[in-house]
């Protein structure tokens, strides 16, 4: 009897202690709802199609990020020492973006924007979604460090909110990343009404005269005039702007093909996977579920819609100043934001619902590239005003 007794505490007491490591016992409903929200991210990318390359990963990483635990298990995102901590290393001190931006470098053709260097001025039209977001958020009462964290969503640039964002206010490093992603993965939601309410039906179906073809040589100069140009205006941009180039003149110098390729591939494929995951995680409950939050998401979305707005009636107010024959077509000017390459099949799309024939695709990969160039150029400027 006195062994059963035994027995029986000895089981209670270790099934007590077993059951407070659990998540079912450390489970609260913000959890829960980070859970779902996670589902909701996995199930747009699978069965939506909506960026699969970065929703999986961050959707994912939002359920390794909020299964529940007991602090101190050096298992968390935010607790020192875990590897998770570890790895989030990328996101909150800023080496994971340049990175991406080698990579994107490395697979970006400037063409486009060679062959007709005035639609840079678009993309930098569309940055304007930046500064607008920057000087609303300064007015409804955020400190000039967030507010610039908030503003860079705008650019529809997730490295380069992230990059900003950490050295700004690391603080809102989980919030702005998720949202500058999530808006990037709803460009095919957001954009085409902004398109159509700010364009004729004549303007859409503008046809654009061919390129002209680019020589190599241009190719080769492009990124080392371009690096020296944009960083001596605003060095603090170097890291962002200088691997973007660097990758550009591996793709273009002809010689570097293993290294363009390993950029543009294996390299960004990894550190693609390391961001999201990590992104995701970041969004810890009981750090991510804040008004502060919903705010950034609000101020995020507005951003966002300034910047495509923005894009658009640049081309309008430009096309007033240019002959019918170089009109340009408005609908490439939502690809002024620096999501590469969505923006431009989006111009493209709705180009050709209104007249089959009408192929913009590669048009609008002018301005879009431009917009990579102008929101890491943006960025550097709330850097050195504000860093």
């Amino acid at each position: 009897m006195i062994l059963a007794q035994t027995f029986w505490e000895f089981f209670s007491e270790n099934f007590t202690t077993f059951w407070n490591f659990t998540g079912f016992a450390n489970c609260q409903y913000e959890n829960l709802i980070m859970l779902a929200v996670g589902c909701f991210f996995v199930w747009l990318a699978i069965k939506k199609n909506f960026e699969p390359l970065l929703l999986v990963p961050i959707g994912f990483g939002m359920l390794i990020g909020n299964i529940p635990f007991q602090p101190g298990m050096e298992i968390g995102i935010y607790e020192p020492g875990s590897v998770l901590n570890i790895l989030y290393n990328g996101v909150e001190k800023g080496w994971y973006p340049p990175l991406i931006f080698l990579g994107i470098g490395a697979m970006t053709d400037f063409s486009a924007l060679l062959a007709n260097p005035k639609l840079m001025i678009i993309g930098a039209c569309a940055q304007f979604g930046i500064f607008g977001a920057y000087m609303l958020a300064l007015l409804i009462g955020m400190d000039p460090l967030s507010a610039g964290c908030v503003a860079i969503i705008g650019g529809a640039d997730g490295p380069t909110a992230i990059f900003t964002t950490s050295k700004l206010n690391p603080a809102l490093l989980g919030a702005v990343a998720v949202s500058a992603y999530s808006y990037m993965a709803l460009i095919p939601l957001i954009q085409p009404p902004l398109m159509r309410l700010f364009t004729t039906d004549k303007e859409r179906k503008i046809k654009m005269k061919p390129a002209r073809v680019v020589s190599q040589n241009e190719k080769i100069i492009f990124p080392i005039v371009g690096l020296m140009m944009t960083c001596f205006i605003v060095p603090s941009g170097l890291p962002l702007l200088g691997m973007l180039f660097f990758g550009n003149l591996l793709r273009e110098s002809g010689v570097t093909t293993r290294l363009a390729k390993t950029a543009s591939n294996a390299m960004t494929d990894i550190v693609t996977i390391l961001l999201g995951l990590t992104v995701g995680a970041s969004t810890q409950a009981d750090l991510f579920l804040t008004k502060e939050t919903l705010f950034i998401f609000l101020l995020g979305f507005i951003a966002f819609i300034i910047a495509s707005s923005a894009g658009v009636l640049s081309v309008k107010l430009f096309n007033l100043m240019l002959p019918q024959s170089q009109k340009i077509n408005p609908l490439i000017g939502n690809a002024g934001v620096s999501a590469v390459p969505m923006a431009a099949r989006i111009s493209n799309n709705i180009g050709l619902e209104y007249d089959p024939t009408n192929y913009l695709l590669m048009h609008a990969m002018g301005p879009n590239v431009a917009g990579v160039i102008g929101s890491a150029v943006a960025a550097g400027v709330l850097l050195a005003f504000l860093g």
